[in-house]
């Protein structure tokens, strides 16, 4: 890719398991190497680059060095920073949620006490990686208690989410990117879960209404399995190889 092709195509990045290896404590996850600085190099020369997360923003600051020139996107889109995570705002319709997030996750440690319950402040992530006999039963939990309490229910790999119920997921974030800039000739999503069809969707409209717009998903595999590998234009094997491609690019 040339530099005037570069600089006017956005980049977008998953996280877990795209930019960081699925590991069994959320809170211990980190970036793979070179993946931090790979991204800082990319924001100064590529018309836009974002992470766009289930995780907070706070926690994608500091796992990703708060570089100014990383838009960060936490939560499906509930969060956004736009210089690195100095300042975050939050989707005015979901902030009145929290007490009723918070209230989920008592409950959750409470009811499924096997189970890791990663409170996300606007979510509740229900884990069962570590103890998968439990699948069924997070599944049941999560469903009563989201149609009891009006909550979102949002499924992972090994994980169901609890958020509130407003229409925002990473397909949101994507577009309203790429419609922003209109000048763009390309857009990249990097994604391994079933949260990230959303955003390659976005990507792919847009090249359907634009058809010099160069719309390129990239999907990393998983032995856990690969959700996204019918919409894929590329797939890689592991996190490990996403920074090498940001670096080809940049070459």
């Amino acid at each position: 890719m040339d530099s005037a092709q570069l600089s006017h195509t956005a980049f977008f990045f998953d996280f877990d398991g795209t930019l960081s290896a699925i590991g069994p404590d959320p809170e211990k996850v980190r970036p793979v190497d070179d993946a931090p600085e790979a991204l800082a190099s990319l924001a100064g020369r590529s018309a836009y680059c974002a992470v766009v997360s289930a995780r907070p923003v706070a926690f994608l600051a500091a796992q990703l060095h708060a570089v100014p020139g990383i838009a960060l996107h936490g939560l499906y889109g509930l969060e956004h920073s736009s210089d690195g995570g100095a300042t975050v705002s939050t989707l005015p319709e979901a902030a009145p949620y929290r007490p009723l997030i918070d209230e989920a996750a008592r409950a959750a440690a409470e009811e499924l006490p096997q189970a890791l319950v990663e409170h996300k402040g606007l979510s509740c992530a229900v884990h069962y990686r570590n103890a998968p006999e439990l699948a069924d039963a997070v599944e049941l939990w999560a469903a009563g208690y989201g149609a009891e309490h009006g909550l979102k229910v949002q499924r992972g790999r090994m994980v169901v989410e609890l958020k509130p119920p407003v229409e925002r997921d990473k397909g949101h974030v994507v577009r309203e990117a790429l419609d922003a800039r209109p000048e763009l000739v390309g857009g990249w999503f990097f994604g391994d879960d079933l949260g990230d069809r959303p955003a390659f969707a976005a990507l792919a409209a847009r090249a359907e209404r634009e058809p010099a717009f160069r719309a390129m998903r990239v999907a990393i595999a998983n032995p856990e399995g690969d959700p996204l590998s019918d919409l894929a234009d590329l797939m890689l094997d592991r996190p490990e190889e996403v920074p090498g491609v940001v670096r080809r690019l940049l070459r």
